[in-house]
């Protein structure tokens, strides 16, 4: 796995995440809310999305100065979300 540096940005950052996150599957490793560590291999790739998924493009660009992004989560096959500012690594 290769690691992708992130701006510091977080609207920056959640532009690099979408990009990486339609093209790729991902491990995002990012801390919870709890405070807990969480990796997790997601994506917004369209041939992975369950076939009732909105479009991508609505999930990631209805308010772009969000603070949290949704994502497939390819290994419990359900929508999760976190934080931009508490991921700590992106590795494709």
């Amino acid at each position: 796995m290769t690691e992708v540096q992130l701006a510091a940005d977080n609207q920056i950052r959640r532009t690099q995440l979408v990009e990486l996150l339609q093209q790729h599957t991902v491990q995002v490793t990012f801390t919870k809310v709890t405070g807990e560590l969480r990796s997790m291999p997601c994506t917004l790739k369209a041939d992975l999305l369950p076939a009732t998924a909105q479009s991508t493009t609505q999930l990631c660009s209805t308010q772009p100065k969000q603070a949290v992004l949704t994502a497939w989560v390819t290994d419990q096959q359900a929508w999760r979300s976190f934080r931009i500012d508490s991921v700590i690594s992106v590795s494709i």
